[in-house]
């Protein structure tokens, strides 16, 4: 019997082995992820986090899961967003981060500590098998942690069943280069300075390698677009960020 496998960056590693190292990964960067991610995008994920959340429009009230956020990036956004549209009263913002990664969790816990935000509820847990009763969000959000997750497609069919019906699905993840000559540009970034960058400020070269291949493994647009939609998902919309340097994908549950 052929056993089976799943993609680590360039690698194929057996199926039960990539979330362990995908956990390795997380635990390696967390101290300094979130001051990576500005050094690697030059501040530009900052602007496409806020974009999401734009769309994403959540209104007070809300019940919102927020998969693989750890350190918390795109919850706080959720929160000063709702908090601004009338949302200070007790249970007007309701935002729940689910990582499976404690050393992430925990530096969300710690930056939560720092701001004295207790509107976020911090729980560890699986993308692929959340630890919430059916139909109990009224939005879930992913930000570039779908591609780290063994089988997307679970991943997608769990999104669709925590939703409420009416729900609404926001993905941010990097994605195909869709402007000639950019993509050039973006394969020499990726492959010679990120893992150099990691290097030096994360003291951890490898990991940052696997990140930049995990991107290139991802599926593009149109196919993630059908992934969404084959998990039961409807509507689904694309938006294009950086020249498809990451991409949001929307979609109800209906």
């Amino acid at each position: 019997m052929t056993e089976k496998t799943a993609s680590f960056g360039f690698r194929e590693v057996p199926e039960d082995q990539k979330e362990g190292l995908v956990a390795e990964v997380f635990s390696s960067v967390a101290a300094r992820y979130d001051l990576m991610n500005d050094l690697m995008s030059a501040g530009v994920h900052r602007i496409w986090k806020d974009a999401m959340v734009e769309w994403l429009n959540p209104q007070p009230g809300w019940k919102t899961l927020d998969v693989a956020g750890g350190t918390g990036d795109i919850a706080f956004r959720i929160v000063d967003l709702v908090r601004s549209r009338g949302g200070e009263a007790p249970r007007k913002i309701d935002v729940t981060v689910c990582d499976i990664n404690a050393q992430m969790l925990g530096e969300g816990v710690r930056r939560a500590e720092e701001k004295k935000e207790s509107a976020i509820e911090w729980v560890c847990g699986n993308a692929e098998t959340l630890p919430f009763p059916d139909s109990s969000f009224d939005a879930y959000t992913i930000a570039f942690g779908i591609r780290n997750v063994t089988h997307i497609d679970q991943a997608l069919s769990e999104a669709r069943r925590v939703l409420r019906p009416g729900g609404r699905f926001l993905c941010l993840e990097f994605s195909k280069v869709e402007v000639p000559g950019l993509d050039t540009l973006y394969d020499a970034y990726s492959f010679k300075l990120m893992p150099k960058i990691g290097g030096l400020v994360a003291k951890d070269e490898d990991s940052y390698r696997y990140l930049a291949e995990s991107i290139r493994r991802f599926p593009p647009q149109a196919k993630f677009a059908a992934m969404i939609g084959d998990a039961g998902l409807e509507q689904v919309k694309v938006r294009n960020l950086s020249g498809g340097i990451a991409a949001l994908h929307s979609a109800w549950r209906l």
